[in-house]
């Protein structure tokens, strides 16, 4: 799936007004991403919403999902939120979303104060209680950043932070999203 979603992009960019091949549009801060070879399969771990009801990544079945692994304790998280809220404000939708895990131990509180700090107001408050979720899909340092496809598995991470505003990441999703 991934190397026809791989090739149809590459297709549509080849043949665009820019001309842009898919290694053109890893750049900048993207061009650590990592597309895979081959999807790879997500948790199906529960996390915790703000309201203590659990939730799933499967929740978001049918949708291209960024979803970042942070902690409020993490420098480089506080600065790569804003630009996290920026891409849903600018993307979000029907077929896109960014979701957010804090993962470890990060009291709803110090999330609430943590988004407020940063600014972030509709990105969602989820917790990854005990690291289950963020050790299952290998993510070790923070941030991590995931992109799933529409069935619920993985087909890229970034190590490191990023900004998910840029022109560069932009255009990734936007690829990523015009493949589906």
């Amino acid at each position: 799936m991934v190397r026809m979603l791989l090739a149809v992009l590459y297709l549509a960019l080849a043949g665009g007004a820019n001309a842009q091949g898919l290694d053109d549009l890893l750049t900048g801060e993207m061009r650590g991403l990592v597309i895979h070879d081959e999807p790879q399969e997500a948790s199906a771990l529960p996390f915790l919403r703000v309201d203590g009801t659990e939730g799933s990544l499967a929740d978001y079945a049918g949708r291209v999902v960024l979803l970042n692994f942070w902690a409020t304790w993490c420098a480089p998280c506080r600065e790569e939120m804003p630009s996290l809220q920026n891409l849903q404000d600018m993307k979000g939708g029907e077929d896109f979303t960014v979701v957010t895990l804090a993962t470890g131990f990060n009291q709803p509180q110090a999330i609430r104060r943590f988004f407020e700090e940063t600014g972030v107001t509709d990105l969602q408050q989820y917790r990854d209680i005990n690291q289950q979720i963020a050790r299952e899909m290998g993510v070790f340092g923070l941030p991590i950043t995931v992109i799933l496809g529409p069935e619920g598995r993985e087909i890229a991470r970034l190590r490191g932070d990023a900004h998910w505003d840029s022109p560069e990441a932009v255009a990734v999703i936007e690829a990523i999203l015009a493949g589906n």
